[in-house]
């Protein structure tokens, strides 16, 4: 079957902008892509006619040989058999009238059209330039574009994870660490074969994060609020927090409010181009949890000192 117009599978006019296009591309992609369509033919058909289309028109050569009709929606050059029909009968074809001298001016079938040009190509095939252009040719074979979706730890520390291809191969993707949403890898050679003993195209992989529940990037650090009950908010104590290189013990100071900030020097995002590892930034929050009776009944009792109002900056009142 035919492939389909690039502009009509990303859903956009002939006039669209690179940025119109990759736009148009990663909101597909992530629709449709394998990894998050388990078991969809339809899915994985879809995301593969989205990245043949994504990678003819984000070549610009391509594309515009595409647009001027050199080329066809899957890249291959359009048949001009009919080239030499249409110049011979038409008003420039009229220079050469049909004569039976053999000369300029004899007539061919189209047969003997064929033959000539066979012949012609045999001769480019033996040497010289004409050969050059010729089926055996060496090209370098497409790039092949993809979408991978990572866990946003195995971004912040590193990690090898698979990619699943359309064709049902798999491709094993060394995520580096430090890496962000929408940086693109390119793997080597992982593209379509070239021809004629030309080089492999390459892999250009998309990277997307799956945000994580309580993590936050910043740079190359990581925020989190981490909830602390009254009574180690108020008496301080060793708390146990979270980081994405593992769980760590941290000292809650006395009288702490919702708010406070604790440092976790090199406990953010791992070292990664040349960089330091980031630090991890602990937000405390205050939450009340199940409430003692006692402590119920002692704020009921309580008389002096009066309490202080925590939004009187807001309100005016003392």
């Amino acid at each position: 079957m035919a492939a389909r117009d690039p502009y009509e599978v990303l859903g956009l006019k002939p006039g669209a902008t690179d940025k119109e296009i990759r736009a148009a591309y990663r909101k597909l992609a992530k629709k449709h892509h394998p990894d998050l369509n388990p078991g969809n033919r339809q899915a994985e058909e879809h995301f593969k006619e989205i990245s043949a289309a994504n990678e003819l028109l984000s070549d610009a050569d391509k594309r515009a040989r595409f647009d001027r009709g050199e080329i066809d929606a899957s890249g291959q050059e359009r048949p001009e058999r009919a080239f030499y029909r249409q110049h011979a009968e038409g008003q420039q074809g009229r220079r050469y009238p049909p004569g039976a001298d053999g000369g300029f001016g004899a007539t061919f079938d189209e047969a003997e059209i064929g033959d000539i040009f066979a012949d012609l190509f045999r001769r480019g095939q033996g040497g010289g330039g004409a050969g050059r252009a010729g089926p055996n040719m060496r090209m370098r074979g497409r790039d092949h574009s993809y979408t991978l979706a990572v866990e946003f730890l195995d971004a912040v520390n590193g990690a090898t994870r698979r990619l699943a291809l359309p064709d049902g191969k798999h491709l094993d993707v060394r995520v580096p660490a430090g890496i962000e949403d929408g940086q693109v890898l390119r793997l080597k050679a992982q593209g379509e074969p070239g021809m004629n003993g030309g080089p492999a195209g390459d892999a250009l992989i998309e990277i997307r994060i799956i945000p994580h529940p309580f993590f936050r990037r910043d740079g190359s650090d990581i925020r989190l609020e981490v909830p602390v009950t009254l009574a180690e908010a108020v008496l301080g104590g060793k708390i146990t927090v979270p980081t994405p290189s593992g769980n760590v013990s941290v000292t809650v100071p006395r009288h702490s409010d919702t708010g406070a900030q604790l440092r976790l020097r090199g406990k953010g995002v791992s070292a990664h181009a040349g960089k330091p590892a980031g630090d991890a930034y602990v937000t405390l929050k205050v939450v009340l949890g199940t409430v003692d009776p006692e402590l119920e009944r002692f704020l009921q009792d309580r008389v002096a000192p009066p309490a202080a109002n925590p939004r009187r900056m807001m309100t005016g009142d003392a």
